[in-house]
């Protein structure tokens, strides 16, 4: 058949019976065809498959030997055609031969209003199913539960907190936890994402970092199929996002999440984030967003204890089934205070130590063993110690070390909180930068020029940056 003017002339229907121009409408007994194959699909595929992906096709078309198949989304015509589509051709060959091929189309709103649920349970019903096969979730590690927690003052509300969205249905949103580097942040993420697997495996739980967040939206962007993504974020029961900070100035990945965020948030769906610090202290964080997550419980974790590290260590011991002197545990309790992770890891290796050369731990022993930590641990200083003692000095707030105020009385102390670190720690430039608001490393070098100016023009200044210097180091 030919095509004039740009449309299609008569076709003939697989039965053999001449359609009227510009007629595509399927014929009774293309009807009486699908209505067949439709409740073969239910009985092959079972009740729940056939009400979550099948339910909502209804057929649209016949020609040359196509059946055109219509789904609400684009999500539920990838699904089909990744995994039913070969059987479905099969059952309507196996009542017509000529049926050669099914085209799936996506109508959005063909479902009838008493169908609407069954035609979004796609998405909810296998949205943990469709994020392992897209590697959309991070993975959990086995290790972060909660009976591995060790609490403490420290982490008491965060562990609560946390304890609780696994009890009961949403009672803050979002939870947002807040700390320093290897303080458990994410040791509570995997927890909640572990225990609510066990006690409410009828929610579909949704983990990842940030970054991870920001790569697959971008990766939807390039591959014209960002339906799909949103579809699949805004269908969970619990998201999980850990370190928020990394969506800093990534300005469209921040206008997604906020736009997924309300999605949830309307449906009464639990939002958990992790940070490096609270909300209002974000740097390139969008006004809107930071304020939405401030909604719920903002709980923090602070620096550790002295009897919190011992704890983790015993902890860690039994985990290990390892026996350590007491005099060790305390020394390492006492020495390693900048982060859990260091700590468990100066454990790991004294330990491995004494396995591999068939010694006993002892003190002397675990301080040869680790010299090199123990050396770095007494001289380290934290870029966060020094914003601290810096904006004591000053007597500005710590929050300024971060904003983008430029009145002099708080630039100034910036500029010298960006030289100390410059001179005290071993991080980079761009790695003092972010610490700082998120700023670029020439705004660091900028700062340490003029600093050093400063230093060499004016004794007074020159005596309060040494009086600083020796505040962190002594």
């Amino acid at each position: 058949m030919s095509e004039s003017g740009g449309k299609k002339s008569a076709v003939v229907s697989l039965y053999g019976q001449a359609l009227a121009p510009e007629t595509f409408d399927p014929t009774p007994e293309i009807q009486a065809l699908w209505s067949k194959v439709y409740e073969q699909m239910r009985e092959e595929f079972g009740e729940a498959v056939f009400r979550s992906w099948l339910k909502p096709m209804a057929l649209q078309a016949s020609y040359h030997g196509t059946l055109e198949i219509s789904v609400p989304t684009r999500f539920m015509k990838d699904w089909i055609q990744g995994h039913y589509i070969s059987r479905i051709l099969e059952l309507c060959a196996a009542e017509n031969a000529d049926v050669k091929r099914i085209e799936i189309v996506v109508v959005h709103g063909h479902v009838e209003p008493q169908d609407a649920v069954s035609a979004a349970s796609p998405v909810k019903a296998n949205v943990n199913e469709l994020a392992e096969k897209l590697d959309l979730s991070s993975p959990l590690d086995p290790r972060f539960k909660f009976d591995s927690f060790v609490v403490g003052k420290s982490n008491a509300l965060a562990h609560a907190a946390a304890s609780r969205v696994v009890e009961c249905n949403v009672p803050f949103n979002p939870l947002f936890i807040y700390g320093g580097v290897g303080l458990g942040k994410t040791h509570l993420m995997h927890a909640i994402a572990w225990e609510l697997k066990e006690k409410r495996p009828e929610k579909t739980v949704m983990y990842l970092s940030a970054e991870k967040f920001m790569y697959q939206f971008v990766r939807a962007i390039r591959a014209q199929d960002t339906m799909t993504f949103k579809e699949i974020f805004r269908s969970v029961d619990v998201l999980m996002i850990d370190d928020i900070q990394f969506i800093a100035g990534k300005d469209s990945t921040q206008e997604e999440f906020f736009h997924t965020f309300n999605a949830l948030v309307d449906q009464n769906k639990q939002i958990i984030i992790s940070a490096d610090r609270a909300p209002s202290e974000l740097q390139g964080i969008d006004d809107r967003l930071r304020s939405r997550m401030s909604w719920g419980l903002v709980a923090d974790i602070h620096a550790s204890t002295y009897d919190l590290r011992l704890g983790i260590l015993k902890a860690r011991c039994g985990h290990l089934d390892a026996t350590v002197p007491d005099t060790v545990l305390e020394f390492l309790a006492l020495k390693i205070t900048s982060n859990i992770r260091e700590l468990e890891g100066a454990l790991n290796r004294i330990v491995a130590h004494a396995d591999v050369t068939k010694a006993d731990i002892t003190l002397e022993s675990t301080q040869e063993v680790l010299q090199d930590l123990l050396r770095a641990s007494d001289r380290r200083i934290t870029i966060d110690e020094i914003q601290r003692q810096v904006a004591e000095h000053y007597n500005v707030r710590l929050a300024d070390m971060h904003s983008a105020r430029r009145a002099r009385n708080v630039a100034r102390p910036r500029q010298v909180a960006m030289y100390l670190a410059k001179q005290l720690t071993p991080r980079s430039l761009p790695e003092i930068g972010r610490k700082f608001g998120g700023r670029d490393h020439t705004t660091v070098m900028h700062a340490v020029r003029k600093v050093e100016e400063l230093i060499s023009e004016d004794p007074s200044f020159a005596q309060d940056v040494e009086i600083l210097r020796q505040a962190l180091t002594g």
